[in-house]
């Protein structure tokens, strides 16, 4: 999905909002609390879909890259003990690269 200006910024809202949603639901369906087991999770059912054809629509406006961004960052900040340390410690903490770092290696 395009806007008349061929920003993808629909498209962005609306697959920020559908990973919003699968990362709350893995962190209310899992009983436990193991992070490798989450993160496993979050990769497989979020990331993909926030990665999918990134390609075509790759964002180039900052509040798009931080809109997506904001979806790891939530999640990880839910993690017992990982709600005062920093983004970039956590995902160290988690041994996971950030989406947009993600997204240029696709690239």
């Amino acid at each position: 999905m395009l806007t008349s200006e061929l920003s993808p910024s629909v498209h962005i809202s609306e697959i920020t909002v559908k990973g919003h949603q699968r990362a709350n639901t893995i962190l209310r369906c899992f009983e436990t609390r193991d992070r490798d087991l989450l993160m496993r999770a979050f990769v497989t059912y979020v990331c993909t879909l926030m990665e999918y054809n990134s390609v075509v629509w790759s964002p180039d406006l900052k509040r798009d890259i931080e809109a997506i961004e904001k979806v790891q960052r939530r999640f990880t900040k839910r993690f017992a003990g990982l709600k005062k340390v920093s983004y970039g410690q956590r995902l160290k903490l988690v041994n996971l690269p950030s989406l947009e770092l993600r997204r240029l290696h696709t690239d």
